[in-house]
This record gives structure tokens, sequence and C-alpha cells, in this order.
């Protein structure tokens, strides 16, 4: 989970007045995805 909050972290000042975003995708206890919302307007 942590990791995740620092993936959404990287959209400080970039996403307002959206809320960052980040998303992890684990399976069998290894990362196979994860993003971020990375600008307003943009898809995230």
């Amino acid at each position: 989970m942590l990791h995740t909050l620092r993936l959404a972290k990287k959209g400080r000042g970039f996403t307002a007045p959206n809320p960052m975003v980040g998303a992890t995708i684990v399976k069998d206890g290894k990362i196979i995805g994860e993003g971020w919302h990375e600008v307003f307007g943009g898809p995230h």
C-alpha cells in the first residue's frame, strides 16, 4: 500500500482539482502493473 501511495504522490501539483491517484496490481506476490494520475485533464 505504501508503494501505491508513493505512486499517487507523483501527481502532486499536477492533478488539482482532482485527487492524486495511484494503482498497483499484484499477482502471486509480484507487481504486474502500476500507474498514477499524471496530470489534470489527461488519462488516468
